[in-house]
């Protein structure tokens, strides 16, 4: 199977992930955010203006798609959204709340104020991550290029502060390779896989970009 990218740490595969992950090696987490089924479109004026498309849509996200097979994994898994997929999710779990506002005050800011994440845990405690994201305030510094993309420093918290341990991060659904990203920051070894190939386009650049950026320092 060849990859349609990769770095010294990572690959990226084109294609369904559901096909494509019976052949990978085992991984020691799965973080990703996968559709959500809700048919979701862009709204906000500057993520169209940003990524130049109108209307913004995202394959496979207009009714809801078989999760279960990422969700009951072995390996530790943290999936954004899955409120929106309850029925999917084998247990309970804990939770991440991605505090999107931070302060009272930017809570009329545009969009929802906070997302989640479900773990695939049954001990310990539920999560709050704080980064300021939305609207104008991007902690991307305004780039975006995908229409539900996370910024590099919530998946960098997320690995860092919650996965400390997990050497091998597999994406099923990489989008524009925001995973993949904060795992070469981190120096941890990524699997990404994405059916949409101008994203995977999209992932190889951004990607590509960092480690640039991670030489000169």
């Amino acid at each position: 199977m060849t990859p349609y990218y990769e770095t010294e740490l990572g690959k990226l595969y084109h294609g369904d992930c559901l096909e494509i992950m019976p052949m990978l090696e085992p991984v020691d987490l799965v973080l990703t955010d996968p559709p959500y089924g809700i048919n979701y479109q862009a709204s906000n004026p500057s993520v169209k203006k940003g990524l130049g498309l109108t209307p913004i849509k995202i394959k496979n996200d207009s009714t809801l798609i078989n999760l279960r097979p990422i969700l009951n994994m072995d390996c530790e898994v943290i999936s954004f959204g899955a409120n929106c997929y309850p029925e999917q999710l084998p247990h309970r779990g804990r939770w991440i709340c991605w505090d999107k506002r931070v302060i009272e005050s930017a809570d009329r800011m545009l969009g929802s104020p906070f997302e989640l994440a479900w773990r695939n845990i049954d001990h310990g405690f539920d999560t709050m991550i704080r980064i300021m994201h939305g609207g104008v305030v991007n902690s991307d510094r305004g780039k975006r290029y995908h229409p539900t993309q996370k910024p590099i420093a919530l998946m960098v918290r997320i690995l860092s502060g919650i996965c400390k341990k997990a050497e091998l991060v597999l994406d099923p659904f990489i989008g524009s390779g925001t995973v993949a990203i904060a795992c070469q920051i981190l120096n941890r070894r990524w699997i990404g896989i994405e059916i949409e190939e101008k994203y995977c386009e999209i992932a190889a650049k951004r990607i590509e970009m960092e480690r640039s950026q991670l030489k000169l320092w």
